[in-house]
């Protein structure tokens, strides 16, 4: 189901391809019909939102609709118009400057194949759209430009087991997230099912056939995944109608048709309203209060090239801050250890976690080919989360090469109970993690013991060539990160930041290091469970 293209989406559509085909930096309403770039960006707004991903992203469009004239910062670039090749995104298999934040190579989550180094290749440094922040033993892989993690995740959909989502989030009333927020959130993000009769017939999902055949050898279950990719626009790809493009190898540096992220969904809406501005290569790097009331924030404007070209203040009576567990943790950590917010409590960096997240991979005999032709959007999962003394949830990873390789991927979310915390370091100024090795084994415990039982039950091995170290299983990096300024503790139980009136957390920051399934939808839900409290009660 797809959002309600009303005329005011259309025109926040509009407004964001103008913008790309002009090169702007500042997106508003009245770039859909500029023919030059728009004045200089405000240095005031009623309300300012950090970050254009999913809990940015409902905040601006709610703010939009209440009537509030909002500022959206954005860190990355608009990624809306096409390069020298006629394609905005480059293919996972081909990746250029495109594919990553300001990188001389890209970073993807293999690192070899057989052992040769064929996977990752030499790039210009550029704002791409995916970036991988190293902190020592882990790294974070998130999303950069407008749309932020919406424009790089494989588009899985699921609602977390409600049994568990009140065990994370007991402070949070269920009945009213499963019986309004959710709904919306999916509504909004244009969640969608697969239609298992294709799924069966087609060659792109052979490789998750054989897993799942796998899978319930050894006595597992299954399950058929939503996504925010457009299926019906799949099967179309397949049949040759529309351009490729998850059947063309495309994800983790973008998607070029088919898929629903933000700048096609709640970012147009929000624009659409007339009332939201979008200003692009924003990095915030401070937060102070005004004395007059509300907040002056410090954001730092950049170049193709990663050079700073201007320091900018902005002052507004609200600001929410949705730049990712990373980006919102470090904004609030620096603000109260330079002292320019010192209301600010001990709670904000903790209770940072990784959703659990350990890859994996398995070798498959000679006669279960899983197929050169794969589709990247995951449809399907091993659901093993009701096992009390081992849940895990499984994505069938896609591993799309053009050749058959006899190799079966796994995503594993696992129930790891280990935190991390940030501190601000300010020789680099900036925030550091604190995760060691050893707290990721876990996550490693738990999917080696599904997995050693698939491989039992089907006489087969893992792969050991892929992720380095000669290691079967990867987890150093994870595309969930959560936590930071958690709900309830660091903020209360609607994202406003203890300590600091008209000042919220909107993002992946308020869940606590885990949620049992991929977060995004948890995430969009939170948002408009906060933004329907805080409109309707918090003077603005």
């Amino acid at each position: 189901m797809t959002p309600h293209l009303t005329r005011r989406h259309l025109l926040g559509l509009g407004a964001l391809q103008t913008a790309a085909a002009l090169g702007l930096t500042e997106i508003s309403l009245s770039t859909a019909a500029a023919a030059a770039p728009s004045a200089q960006p405000a240095q005031y707004a009623p309300a300012i939102v950090v970050g254009s991903g999913y809990g940015a992203a409902v905040a601006a469009l709610r703010l939009g609709q209440a009537g509030v004239r909002t500022v959206v910062l954005e860190m990355g670039r608009l990624w809306d118009a096409p390069g020298a090749d006629g394609k905005v995104f480059p293919a996972t298999t081909a990746p250029d400057q495109r594919s990553m934040w300001f990188r001389n190579r890209t970073e993807a989550p293999l690192a070899t194949f057989l052992w040769l180094d064929v996977v990752n290749r030499d790039i210009t440094p550029y704002p791409g759209v995916l970036d991988r922040v190293h902190h020592g033993d882990m790294s974070v892989y998130v999303g950069r430009g407008v749309g932020g993690g919406s424009l790089v995740n494989g588009g899985m959909a699921p609602t977390p087991r409600r049994s568990y989502f009140s065990e994370v989030l007991p402070a949070v009333d269920a009945d009213e997230m499963y019986g309004t927020y959710f709904p919306r959130a999916r509504r909004m993000l244009g969640v969608n099912d697969i239609d298992p009769g294709w799924f069966e017939s087609t060659q792109w999902y052979r490789f998750a056939r054989v897993s799942r055949k796998h899978a319930h050898n050894a006595g597992l279950r299954t399950v058929f995944v939503p996504n925010v990719y457009d299926f019906d626009y799949m099967r179309r790809e397949a049949a040759g109608q529309v351009p490729r493009s998850a059947l063309a190898g495309e994800v983790i540096y973008g998607n070029n048709h088919g898929k629903k992220s933000l700048d096609k969904t709640y970012l147009a809406a929000a624009l659409g309203t007339g009332n939201v501005t979008i200003e692009t290569m924003q990095r915030v790097v401070g937060v102070r209060p005004d004395p007059a009331g509300g907040y002056v924030v410090t954001a730092q404007t950049g170049d193709l090239t990663g050079r700073v070209t201007a320091v900018r203040e902005l002052g507004c009576r609200q600001l929410f801050l949705g730049a990712g567990s990373l980006g919102t943790t470090e904004i609030l950590l620096r603000a109260r250890e330079t002292g320019a917010l010192p209301g600010l409590g001990e709670q904000v960096g903790r209770g940072w976690g990784t959703n659990g997240n350990v890859m994996t991979a398995r070798a498959n005999h000679l006669w279960d080919t899983v197929g050169a032709c794969q589709a990247t959007m995951p449809a399907l999962g091993i659901d093993d989360w009701d096992n009390a003394g081992n849940p895990v949830f499984a994505e069938i990873a896609p591993l799309p090469m053009g050749l058959e390789h006899w190799i079966s991927m796994y995503l594993a979310i696992t129930r790891n109970p280990e935190r991390g915390h940030f501190t601000y370091d300010a020789a680099t100024d900036s925030a550091r993690l604190h995760w060691r090795r050893e707290q990721s084994a876990p996550s490693v415990q738990a999917a080696k013991a599904l997995f050693d039982r698939v491989n039992r039950a089907n006489v087969t091995i893992y792969r050991y060539d892929l992720f380095g170290e000669n290691k079967p299983f990867a987890d150093t990096f994870t595309y969930h990160p959560l936590g930071g300024c958690v709900l309830g503790e660091a903020t209360d139980a609607y994202g406003r930041v203890k300590g600091c009136p008209g000042l919220y957390a909107v993002d992946g920051s308020l869940v606590p290091g885990s949620l049992g399934v991929n977060p995004f939808v948890t995430i969009t839900a939170l948002a408009e469970r906060a933004m329907d409290r805080i409109l309707a009660t918090d003077p603005r």
